[in-house]
């Protein structure tokens, strides 16, 4: 041990002793403003509407983020504690302008949102617009026949191109990533989606084709697609669609030297044809009028309109378009009781979105059809927002009570006979029986009501016109999930009711 080691260390004067009561004090200050603002953001919840309640928490956290600021320079503040409290409401809460285009009409796609880190970078959009990551560019034919084909994406089918693109949003972070992995740009997947499906996970073609990228059922088993064994059918699932589509191409693209143009003749008339006549011709382009001729009018029509929707996912700003601005950020919902998807459409409301959000809902759980009842704690995949919105609407309130009511009803329940009172808009609630006289006792059980399915009823509807629970009100009927099927006529014993 040195000398210098046993002297005593300098002594706390009146100076350092009050520079460490001001530290204290400021640190305390701070701690008070960061309690103060999460106070108002959690008040903020109790807003009248959505647009209120998002412009309260968005004020509340960006204090806490001026908070957090400051203890970062303040000497003596625990600024991971305050950092913490910040960051878990920021998760909780959508930013007004989450997803928004800024003034040049910027391309918003946010490719951190995808969170894919085995994903090359030289693969994502950016980098697609970029000198260097033109390959899709410089692998297809920009000719008179893709242009009129994005003469049509930008006129008569504007709202189809628009919905396309919203609908992939939703669903980017599932589907893009297997086309990164297996080499393939993510704008030819947008354009294969625009012109299949226009992003809509449940359409099917009259061939059986189904699903966001339209696998027929035979070609969808060669790449593992079809009921899983629960009775769904992963066609329909964008993430393995997208999987098995993005196979499928570069198994094309294999046998046809590289070519986007045959691969997609191929995925739409036919590998076997694209293939023979590949070979017949030498390995000519599509574009060659002999090779060209030898397909089916949708398929000469069907390889342009997919180029040019890609062409136009990588260039909007070339061509005046405002993608609509989508908030994307994936996130889950636990059921904090049954619903269906109809019931939280309507709860959810359309804050964010125009059309609302239905479509994304079932494109991000396609193994439900939206009148099924789903029981509470089921998982449901949807955005921050959406995760925001349930937890607003959904769960409590006039807007929950107002939607169980539109729920219940359906048209057969206001048709009257002649003579009869028109019935009224809420069931009345049913008068108390009357007291049973002590010196004659009941000996025999109430009799169980019943109640006749009508048109447009499903067990959910039922089980809340009449205070049932839905799971009693199955068993006591036989009823047999997820669906509960039930049909006009049936005649239900009410078990488990109040009414």
């Amino acid at each position: 041990m040195t000398l210098l080691a046993l002297l005593p260390g300098p002594s706390l004067g009146a100076s350092g002793k009050r520079d460490a009561q001001n530290a204290a004090a400021a640190v305390a200050a701070l701690q008070q403003r960061m309690e103060i603002a999460e106070k108002r953001y959690r008040d903020a919840m109790l807003a009248e509407d959505e647009e209120a309640a998002v412009n309260a928490t968005t004020a509340a956290l960006a204090e806490m983020k001026l908070v957090v600021e400051a203890c970062a320079k303040q000497q003596g503040c625990a600024v991971d504690a305050m950092l913490a409290t910040y960051e878990r409401l920021l998760q909780a809460t959508p930013a007004l302008d989450d997803g928004a285009l800024d003034d040049a009409g910027d391309d918003p796609i946010d490719e951190t949102d995808l969170r894919n880190a085995s994903v090359p970078e030289t693969a994502s959009a950016a980098a697609l617009l970029s000198e260097e990551g033109q390959r899709f560019v410089k692998m297809v034919q920009f000719n008179p026949a893709v242009q009129a084909g994005i003469r049509r994406w930008l006129t008569d089918m504007r709202p189809s191109l628009m919905d396309s693109y919203e609908n992939y949003r939703y669903m980017q972070h599932l589907m893009s990533p297997a086309f990164k992995r297996h080499g393939l740009p993510e704008a030819l997947l947008f354009g294969i989606m625009a012109k299949e499906s226009n992003g809509k996970v449940h359409v099917g073609s009259r061939a059986g084709a189904v699903g966001p990228l339209q696998f027929m059922p035979a070609t969808g088993r060669r790449f593992g697609l079809g009921n899983d064994g629960s009775g769904f059918d992963t066609r329909y699932d964008p993430r393995a669609s997208a999987d098995a589509a993005a196979q499928y191409l570069q198994e094309r693209m294999a046998q046809l030297g590289n070519s986007i143009e045959m691969s997609l003749a191929g995925y739409n008339g036919g590998e076997g044809r694209a293939l023979r006549v590949f070979r017949d011709s030498g390995g000519r382009s599509f574009w060659d009028i002999n090779v060209y001729n030898q397909f089916p009018a949708e398929t000469k029509d069907y390889v342009p309109m997919v180029i040019a929707a890609a062409w136009l996912f990588l260039h909007p700003k070339d061509y005046g378009i405002r993608w609509p601005s989508v908030s994307a950020r994936p996130a889950t919902i636990s059921l904090a009781q049954p619903a269906s998807l109809y019931e939280l459409t309507i709860c959810l409301g359309n804050w964010g979105s125009r059309d609302g959000y239905l479509r994304a809902l079932r494109n991000l759980n396609p193994r439900w059809q939206p009148d099924e009842i789903l029981q509470a704690g089921t998982s449901l995949n949807a955005t921050t927002r959406i995760a925001w919105l349930y937890r607003f609407n959904c769960t409590r309130g006039k807007r929950l009570a107002l939607t169980r009511e539109l729920m219940a009803s359906n048209v057969q329940s206001a048709l009257v006979r002649v003579g009869e009172p028109m019935p009224a808009a809420v069931p009345a609630a049913a008068p108390a029986p009357a007291p049973v006289p002590a010196s004659k006792p009941v000996s025999r059980p109430a009799k169980v009501k019943t109640y006749t399915v009508r048109r447009g009823d499903v067990l959910g509807s039922i089980a809340r016109k009449f205070s049932c629970d839905v799971p009693r009100l199955a068993k006591g009927n036989k009823l047999k999930g997820p669906k509960y099927a039930i049909k006009p006529g049936q005649a239900l014993k009410l078990v488990g009711c109040s009414d």
